[in-house]
Formats: structure tokens, sequence, C-alpha cells
């Protein structure tokens, strides 16, 4: 597959499945919140804001990719691939907002506690979102793999967890209607907290990838082993990788090869090279 077909692919993967979580959230959201305002359930509205600012997430992703995805010019001849990580800041942002909003209204519910009415089609509606949600999630995760981006990868972690902190509102209802007991306000603590973990957890993944870290060891050796495909090369040593968006990197590598070599055949050899392992690995 040519490398304009590999971009176009990952690009219109990532679009899908955006859109996919845009819907599902959109009506996720709108349930958990006309649901929670109808029963005084401020873990249920809290989680339909965590759905809310996965709706944002999902545009974030959208829009990031298309950014990135644009074709290099004289201002970025390397591309605009790191983009990406930007949008990961800015994703970052929107999770953290919510964690804190969740955490302030949660701690003011602690204090002037309201006991919520749930019924059995609150938590049948409950019940519905956390498979809902878990499917989302394993769907996400699985395109982003596929897709080879950590956008994606952070979306449907984030929805996992997601499901998990359902189960937990879902868990306190149950616990009202049975013993009486109200622990939702502090359920709705946990939820922030971990709205808060998740925040943090991305954005030192989008610093540290726009830092820059070590290359994987597959990969380097992918790229050597593509090297040492042409006859003409003995050997590849010192290979140099730098970052420049997903799967999109500059490098140079030291290859041996016979000393009796003419310049022009030389030339030839590392176009020849520079092609290969930049059609098979985006590796320029």
């Amino acid at each position: 597959m040519a490398d304009k077909d590999k971009t176009a692919s990952r690009e219109k993967t990532i679009v899908r499945t955006g859109i996919i979580g845009i819907v599902a959230n959109v009506l996720l959201a709108s349930f958990k919140a006309l649901v929670g305002v109808a029963v005084h359930s401020t873990a249920m509205v809290l989680d339909a804001v965590n759905n809310f600012s996965d709706v944002l997430s999902s545009l974030v992703t959208i829009i990031g990719t298309k950014i990135a995805s644009r074709k290099p010019d004289k201002k970025h001849p390397l591309g605009h691939g790191r983009v990406e990580y930007l949008a990961q800041m800015i994703i970052a942002a929107l999770i953290l907002y919510a964690g804190i909003t969740a955490l302030w209204e949660s701690v003011k519910k602690i204090i002037t506690p309201v006991d919520p009415e749930h019924s059995a089609i609150s938590l049948a509606l409950i019940s519905v979102a956390i498979v809902v949600k878990i499917f989302l999630g394993l769907y996400v995760k699985k395109q982003g793999k596929k897709a080879k981006s950590d956008l994606l990868i952070s979306s449907g972690t984030d929805a996992l967890f997601d499901a998990i902190l359902s189960t937990a509102v879902l868990i306190s209802a149950i616990i009202l209607l049975i013993f009486k007991f109200n622990i939702e306000a502090y359920v709705s603590v946990i939820i922030a907290i971990f709205i808060l973990k998740a925040g943090i957890e991305i954005i030192v993944e989008a610093v540290d990838d726009m830092l820059g870290h070590r290359v994987e060891v597959e990969y380097t050796k992918k790229v050597k082993e593509s090297v040492l495909t042409f006859d003409e090369v003995f050997g590849a040593y010192d290979i140099v990788l730098h970052n420049y968006g997903p799967d999109r990197y500059l490098g140079s590598v030291h290859i041996e090869i016979d000393d009796r070599m003419t310049a022009d055949k030389i030339d030839s050899l590392t176009r020849n090279i520079t092609q290969k392992v930049y059609e098979e690995l985006l590796c320029r």
C-alpha cells in the first residue's frame, strides 16, 4: 500500500471511530443527565458530564487528526503530525476540568446531602449505559491500535473507566434502595478522582511524546531489516530516529558498502534505500 493510501486509511479509521464515539456519548450523556436530574442523583449527573467531555474529546480527536494529516508545506517541511500530541493536551485539559467540577459538586453534596430517588427504570438505564460503554471502549481501543493512534487508545481506555464508574453509581443506588444508606456523594468523589487521574496520565503521555523518547526497539529493527534487503549493503549501524508524529520519523543510518563503489552508484543506492524505508515505515 502506498504512503498516501496508508495515511488516508488511518485518517478515515480515526474519523469514523470518533463520529461513532460522539453519537454514542451524546445519547448516553443525554439519558444520564435527564434521569440524574429526575431522581436527584449527583453521581449520575456527574457521569453524564463526563460523557459530554468524551464528546468534546472525540471532536478534538477528529479535528487534530485532520490537521495532522495535512501535507508538508514550506513552514512545516516534516508535516503536521505533532498536532496529535497537542490534541492530547487539549483532551487532557477537558478531562481535568470535568474532574475538578465533579469534585467540587461532590464535596458540596457531602456537606449538604440530598437523597436520590432511584427507580427500576433509572437502574435499568445505568445498566444499559455500562454495557454500551464497555463495547464502545473495546471498539475504540481496537481501532486505535489498528490505526496506531494514541488519541483513540486514550479515548477507549477512558470509556472503559467510565463503565467502571457507572458501575459504582449503580452499586451505590442499589445500596440506597436496599439498605437506605446514601453513599452516592462519596462515590461521586471517587468518580472525580478517577477523572482527574485519567487527565493527568494523558498530559504526562502527551508531554513525553512532545519531548521525544526512545523509539521502540522493534521499529528500529524493522528499519535495519529494510536497509539490509539491498545486496549492496553489508551492514547498518548507528540508527538515529526522531519522531514527528505517530509513525512519522526522520532518521539516519550508517551503512557498510564495497569501498570500490562509485559515487554515482552510492547516490542511486541511498535514494533507493530512502524510498523503500519511507514507503514501508514512513521514515525519511
